[in-house]
């Protein structure tokens, strides 16, 4: 009887357009910055050219890409590196079947 469903988007309100934080924003400006300036210094005349002015754009398009179980792929890469370089020796600060003995 009291059944309640939460929806899947709860927090998507809190996105800016419903999909981007202010972090992502940032990202997709930078490489939109370095696409037009790599655009407009280079002359664009070999398909080399036009994939170095296009590099930024397609970086930023996946970083920014939705992925399942996290954010995006940004998140998905900060998570990774922060579990890769975290502490990898955990303290036991559980308890056993002796704990109750140990503790008298």
């Amino acid at each position: 009887m009291n059944e309640y469903l939460v929806p899947a988007n709860t927090k998507k309100s809190m996105l800016i357009l419903g999909l981007f934080r202010a972090k992502d924003i940032w990202v997709i400006i930078i490489g939109f910055g370095l696409f037009l300036f790599i655009a407009f210094t280079l002359s664009l005349n070999t398909f080399g050219e036009v994939i170095t002015a296009i590099i930024p754009l397609l970086v930023t398009a996946t970083l920014v890409s939705p992925m399942p179980n996290y954010h995006n792929v940004m998140q998905f890469l900060v998570n990774m590196y922060t579990f890769l370089t975290g502490r990898r020796r955990y303290l036991w600060k559980g308890w056993t079947y002796k704990s109750d003995e140990n503790d008298k």
